[in-house]
């Protein structure tokens, strides 16, 4: 038996307008010349992971402490880079629902395909390096491999938490202030990767490098395109909760591009002595992982730069002491408050 439903068709000349936030009603204003230029760069930059020069990587030349430690490198950042398609994509349908201009939305879309490059870039060479597709079922092979499974479990449990977190965050902010969240993770990013590219040995890596730092720059020039359109009217409410923002991204993205504070990570007290284990030896072997004191000044100066771009706003900057730099404090950061990407 069928239900009856009101015909609004039968008794209206026009519809009634549509509850909003939604994608419709859809259309194609267009007001931000600079993103639909990066917008164009994206599809002539497009690459394809899988058509790097991996025939130039002789794995038979690494131990399997080697492998396990570069392998597990990679996991750490798919914490970060392989999460990363389903987080712009939760911000690409945002992008609709509040009606953004053609150009943001076709950005958006862009971003999170590069991400899906990323993502497809962490898979291949944990499945290379670990002879498997991920690290969590793989048979670690040495008693190094298996702290660093360990590892990899707590650092997706992490990862998790933020997941939860951020689909229940992404509704309940401007897109003002997602933009400033994502442009933490942008300048972080320009940072490890151009590192990454200079201190690799292989071909395959430093190619790998060379266009994820790529499309970290055209990322970059989203966020700063639409922060000059849209941080000069914006209220003293979205400043303060940029400010939190920044220092939540400071403790989100050091687990990658420092260390991770303990505090705010919930991990086990071995975790941060483990990785640094991995790292010396993912070192050793030619993978061109940051030094402790060279990831500390990096990440020293990518936030000078970050807070740069919002003194121009005068958006209030967090500090953080961690790297010597002072502002108003933070304090009660949870990782159900973040939205932060890398």
């Amino acid at each position: 038996m069928s239900i009856l439903k009101e015909r609004l068709s039968d008794v209206m000349e026009l519809p009634p307008e549509t509850p909003q936030p939604n994608v419709y009603p859809l259309s194609w204003q267009s007001h931000t010349a600079k993103l639909q230029e990066v917008w164009e760069a994206s599809l002539r930059e497009n690459w394809d992971p899988e058509k790097l020069p991996w025939d130039t990587l002789d794995l038979d030349s690494y131990s399997w402490e080697e492998r396990e430690s570069i392998a597990y490198w990679w996991t750490l950042l798919s914490v970060f880079d392989a999460s990363a398609p389903p987080v712009f994509a939760e911000a690409l349908v945002k992008t609709y629902e509040v009606h953004e201009e053609d150009p943001v939305r076709k950005c958006f879309f862009s971003v999170t395909r590069d991400e899906q490059n990323h993502e497809i870039m962490c898979g291949l060479a944990i499945t290379k390096f670990l002879g498997h597709p991920d690290p969590l079922t793989y048979e670690p092979k040495t008693e190094l491999g298996k702290r660093l499974q360990k590892n990899a479990r707590w650092l997706y449990y992490n990862g998790g938490r933020y997941w939860t977190g951020y689909k229940s965050a992404v509704p309940r902010y401007d897109l003002a202030v997602l933009f400033s969240s994502f442009l933490m993770g942008e300048i972080a990013a320009a940072t490890i990767f151009k590192q990454m590219f200079d201190n690799s040995r292989e071909l395959v890596f430093k190619e790998a490098f060379r266009n994820i730092g790529r499309d970290e720059g055209r990322h970059m020039a989203i966020c700063m395109a639409v922060m000059e359109r849209d941080y000069p009217k914006m209220g003293p409410d979205n400043k303060s909760v940029i400010t939190k923002q920044i220092r939540a991204g400071y403790l989100f993205l050091s687990a990658v591009l420092f260390e991770p504070p303990m505090d705010f990570w919930d991990l086990p007290a071995d975790f941060i002595d483990n990785q640094r284990e991995a790292e010396e030896v993912a070192r050793g072997a030619g993978f061109g992982i940051p030094t402790y004191e060279a990831k500390k000044e990096n990440w020293r100066n990518a936030i000078i730069n970050l807070k740069g771009v919002l003194d121009r706003y005068n958006i209030p900057f967090p500090a953080i002491p961690e790297v010597d730099i002072t502002g108003e404090e933070v304090s009660d950061t949870e990782m159900d408050d973040i939205i932060p990407v890398f």
